[in-house]
């Protein structure tokens, strides 16, 4: 086990390094351990952070073996929108592991690990013919192999009415080529799941399942009765914070972003309401607000992950309480209660 294959784990190679252990998944779980514990930080944050990206150092075979016990929770959880939003948190992560590896091979900077090349990402997904550099820093793609993916994209730039089609392919910057592999990841672990699980596996697995079911079950009533006004004067005090950061240009840390993205995802605005609201500096970090936006408000579903109060703190995101917070559990009830106590003329206006 390499790696690069634990960093990558929905890769070919990466399915081929676990075989070739034969490692027995059902005794893995069984046994618990590293790989079982991984599993479960990787789908409660793809959940609750929309990120699966490690809060501590693992080892690479846990690291690596965790993927397939997470599909297996994932599945075995049953809850609307959790297949979408884990397979958009794993993409997200390969992205920006990815696109460092890529950009650092190509301005030739050396590093102390193994890093996947372009070529040999796109041969995973089967791209190497369809997918070739025209001098510019730019690509073309054929036609077939961008439609595969650019059709989950819902911007308006990634219809094929926006491209200049010639002799079957497009063109595409290099930003735009990440983007598509984004998706094509993303694409990739959704595939077949939700799994079917072998009765053994599932009563294994069934205090992690309920302690993810717990880790989100507080997210289920306050989205019930989500608010739909977009109000900022009324946002919690957690929120305002984050606001507040984006405005003094301070570019938020992942979880930080998340949370803000989150809760604006669960209001009345679209993806360009959002990006107007993060005010971002740069085009590529308003792509991924938007990509990531789609992702969360695709569905309103117990399982989208705007994090509850106790995460908040716990992620050290939590300033300013007041007594209303005291009796919440959530930032949207925060929210909610306020709207109920505002003056409503002056909310609808």
């Amino acid at each position: 086990m390499r790696r690069l294959h634990a960093r990558y784990p929905f890769l070919g190679a990466s399915r081929e390094a676990v075989q070739a252990a034969e490692v027995d998944l059902a005794d893995l779980i069984r046994e618990r351990g590293p790989p079982v514990e991984r599993g479960v930080e990787r789908v409660e944050r793809a959940l609750l952070a929309g990120t699966v990206a490690p809060e501590s150092r693992w080892s690479t075979r846990a690291e690596l073996l965790s993927y397939p016990v997470a599909r297996v929770l994932v599945s075995l959880l049953s809850t609307p929108g959790v297949v979408e939003k884990y397979a958009a948190a794993e993409a997200t992560l390969a992205h920006r592991r990815f696109t460092e590896d890529f950009d650092a091979d190509a301005q030739l900077r050396s590093t102390d690990r193994e890093r996947l090349s372009l070529d040999g990402m796109l041969a995973d997904f089967d791209l190497s013919s369809g997918v070739r550099p025209i001098g510019d820093g730019g690509f073309r793609i054929g036609v077939t192999d961008y439609l595969r993916f650019a059709t989950g994209l819902e911007d308006d730039r990634w219809r094929l009415v926006s491209r200049e089609l010639h002799d079957g392919t497009l063109p595409v910057s290099r930003t735009e080529l990440y983007t598509l592999l984004r998706e094509a990841v993303r694409r990739r672990v959704a595939e077949g799941l939700p799994l079917s699980v072998p009765e053994g596996i599932a009563e294994a697995l069934s205090p992690e399942v309920g302690t993810l079911r717990e880790a989100i079950a507080d997210v289920d009533a306050d989205l019930a009765n989500a608010p739909d006004a977009v109000v900022p004067e009324l946002f919690p005090p957690c929120v305002e914070a984050l606001l507040d950061r984006r405005e003094e240009g301070e570019e938020l840390p992942p979880n930080a972003r998340f949370a803000l993205v989150a809760f604006l995802a669960g209001l009345d605005l679209d993806a360009e309401g959002l990006v107007e609201f993060y005010d971002p500096e740069d085009p590529e970090t308003a792509e991924s607000l938007r990509y990531q936006f789609e992702r969360l408000s695709d569905e309103r579903g117990p399982a989208f992950p705007i994090p509850s109060c106790a995460t908040m703190v716990e992620r050290g995101l939590c300033v300013n309480p007041d007594e209303i917070c005291e009796g919440i559990a959530h930032p949207v009830a925060y929210y909610a209660t306020r709207l109920d106590r505002a003056d409503r003329p002056a909310v609808e206006d």
